[in-house]
C-alpha cells in the first residue's frame, strides 16, 4: 500500500500528526503495534492537559482517536519492523506486509524501565506489575508497594490508595522528584515513604510474597512483607526501528531533532517521548503537529503555516 505519510505510532503524538497532515491535505496511516494509546493509557487521572481539570489517560487517548480517524487512517496490530529508504521513496515492512511511504513520523514512545533484580522477571504478573490502572483493583486490601518517586509513580501510589491498597513508596533519595502537589495529596493521605531505599530482590515462589530493601546511605537490609510490587522508575525510548534506518540517537537512545522534528535522514521525523525532553502529553501533541507540517517540504506540498 502506498501512501504520503506514514505515522509509527498510534499516541498523543502520533494522533496529533494524523490530524495535522489530514488537515494540509496529505494522505497519512498511522501504524500501531497493538491498539493504540501508548502509555498514557496507563494513568489513572491527568491534570495537566489543558481543557481538561481531571481525566483519566484511557478517555483522552480515546478521544484523541476519535478525532485523528476523520483524518487518517489506521492500522492497528500491525508492527513496524523495518524502515528502508529507497530512493526518494520509504518502504516499511511490518508484521502484516510492505508500504510505500513518501515521509515517515516515529511516533513510538517509550516502554516502562525494569529494575532488574531478582524475582522481578519470574513474578511478572504474579504481583509485579508496571501499571497500577491495569492491576490495581487486584490488590484492594492487600500491601503493595511503589517503586519509585516521580510524577507516576506517586499518581499510581494514589491511585493504588483509592482502589483500597495498603501502599507503600519505595524511592531511592530523601526527597521525591514528582510535583509538590502530588507529593502533598501522598502526605496528606496517609501514604508512607521509605526514603533512600532500593529493591535488591522480589521475593516468591508462585507470587510476591516480599522485597528485599537496602538503604542507599547505611547500608542496611531488611525484608518487609508485600503482596504486590508497582514498579515506576521511568522509561526508555522505543527507537530500534529508527536507529536501523540511520537515525542518530543520543547517548541514551532518543532521537535526536531539530526545532522542526526534522531528523537527520531526509523524510523521517520523530515526534513525542521517544524524542526526550520533558515528555508531556501536550509536547508530543505539538511535536506531533509540527513533524506533519514538516513533512510538506519532501511531499511536494505548500506548507501551511
Amino acid at each position: 500500500m502506498e501512501m504520503e505519510l506514514a505515522i509509527i505510532g498510534a499516541g498523543s503524538a502520533g494522533y496529533a500528526a494524523g490530524i495535522y497532515a489530514g488537515r494540509a491535505g496529505i494522505d497519512a496511516i498511522i501504524f500501531d503495534a497493538g491498539m493504540g494509546g501508548g502509555l498514557a493509557t496507563e494513568s489513572p487521572e491527568i491534570e495537566n492537559y489543558p481543557g481538561f481539570k481531571k481525566i483519566n489517560g484511557i478517555e483522552l487517548m480515546e478521544k484523541m482517536k476519535d478525532h485523528a480517524k476523520d483524518y487518517a487512517k489506521f492500522k492497528f496490530y500491525e508492527e513496524v519492523k523495518e524502515i528502508k529508504k529507497e530512493g526518494d521513496k520509504f518502504k516499511l515492512i511490518t508484521s502484516k506486509g510492505e508500504h510505500e511511504a513518501g515521509a515517515v513520523v516515529i511516533c513510538t514512545g517509550t516502554v516502562h524501565k525494569k529494575l532488574g533484580v531478582k524475582g522481578e522477571k519470574e513474578l511478572a504478573g504474579r504481583g509485579v506489575s508496571y501499571c497500577a490502572t491495569c492491576d490495581g483493583f487486584f490488590f484492594k486490601d492487600k500491601k503493595v508497594i511503589v517503586v519509585g518517586g516521580g510524577n507516576s509513580a506517586v499518581a499510581e501510589a494514589l491511585y493504588l490508595e483509592q482502589v483500597g491498597c495498603d501502599v507503600s513508596i519505595i524511592h531511592r533519595r530523601d526527597v521525591l522528584r514528582a510535583e509538590k502537589m502530588l507529593g502533598d495529596e501522598a502526605m496528606k493521605r496517609g501514604i508512607k515513604i521509605i526514603w533512600n531505599s532500593v529493591v535488591e530482590e522480589i521475593i516468591g515462589k508462585d507470587k510476591v510474597e516480599g522485597v528485599r530493601l537496602k538503604n542507599v546511605k547505611t547500608g542496611e537490609e531488611k525484608t518487609i512483607p508485600v503482596d504486590g510490587v508497582f514498579i515506576s522508575v521511568g522509561e526508555v525510548p522505543k527507537s530500534e526501528i529508527a536507529k536501523k534506518a540511520g537515525v542518530e540517537t543520543d547517548d541514551y537512545g532518543y532521537i535526536k531533532t531539530d526545532d522542526m522534528q526534522r531528523t537527520n535522514v531526509r523524510g523521517i521525523y520523530a515526534a513525542g517521548d521517544v524524542t526526550g525532553g520533558v515528555r508531556q502529553i501536550v509536547t508530543a501533541c505539538a511535536e506531533g503537529a509540527k513533524a506533519a507540517l514538516a513533512s510538506t517540504e519532501v511531499l511536494g506540498k505548500m506548507y501551511p503555516f
